[in-house]
């Protein structure tokens, strides 16, 4: 009985991992969608202005028609040279619009070639990404805001004990610590300057709660919860603007591993 409990606790915690990764592909999935459809956009929009340009010449070759005929007209009418005159002027300005009205179609076809094979590049990349089960993160796109949303998210159901690392003091406003029940114990390490008063002022009213402790971690290298010893999500800052590497695991012997991490920012940090 003891061993199929086991088991069923294994199923679970892999049922678990795979929702996990479901849930991102799902994401994932729905930012290339998103892409797609700005794509789909601007070839409308590209095909609109092919419209109106296709227009324009129709009325330009109209109108052009409509000057040759009044031609035959004023040659067999036999008027006055100078008007004759005026009239092939005016042909050939048209003549000369309708050149410029190539040129540009021909820019917009360059155009849409171009777009096309963007979108297919775009196509093929994401397809890719998503048949592969190892995740690159050299250009995924998370935002610190996001990370945020998932550490309040996991803070809000621990129990005893929670272990937490941010850039700055200023990223605490985040997770709302003050909802966390007192029986909670809170270990912090972030970035604080006494010398901004918003730094000063979060740092006082954070040790005013009895079950905060907080240090000083100049490192601002990373994002990390770890609840209750039994839920952690990392995330390294990468050289890019909101490209992060991010993972989330309840696995036991995952958070065995990176334990080590967790704790050396602790210990590596400063008493205030």
């Amino acid at each position: 009985m003891e061993e199929l409990k086991k088991q069923l606790l294994i199923k679970e915690k892999l049922i678990n991992t795979l929702q996990e990764s479901l849930k991102i592909k799902d994401e994932q999935i729905n930012t290339v969608k998103e892409s797609l459809r700005l794509k789909d956009e601007q070839i409308n929009n590209l095909e609109s202005s092919l419209n109106l340009k296709d227009q324009k010449i129709d009325t330009m070759q109209k109108s052009l028609e409509i000057k040759e005929q009044q031609m035959v007209v004023i040659e067999n009418s036999l008027i006055d040279k100078s008007i004759l005159q005026e009239k092939e002027e005016k042909i050939k300005e048209l003549e000369n619009n309708i050149d410029l009205l190539n040129d540009e179609l021909n820019k917009s076809d360059d155009e849409f070639e171009k777009l096309e094979a963007e979108i297919e590049k775009i196509k093929n990349s994401s397809l890719k990404s998503l048949e592969n089960k190892i995740i690159d993160f050299t250009y995924v796109n998370i935002s610190s805001e996001d990370i945020l949303s998932k550490m309040k998210e996991i803070l809000a159901d621990s129990v005893h004990n929670v272990m937490i690392v941010t850039p700055t003091i200023l990223d605490l406003q985040e997770l709302q610590l003050y909802e966390i029940r007192s029986s909670v114990s809170l270990k912090i390490s972030t970035l604080i300057n006494p010398g901004i008063d918003e730094h000063a002022q979060l740092l006082e009213e954070f040790e005013s709660l009895d079950n905060i402790s907080i240090r000083l971690y100049e490192g601002q290298d990373r994002f990390l919860i770890l609840k209750d010893g039994e839920e952690l999500l990392f995330g390294v800052i990468g050289d890019k603007i909101n490209n992060f590497l991010v993972f989330h695991t309840k696995d036991a012997k995952h958070i065995s591993l990176f334990n080590a991490l967790v704790m050396e920012t602790w210990l590596r940090s400063k008493k205030i």
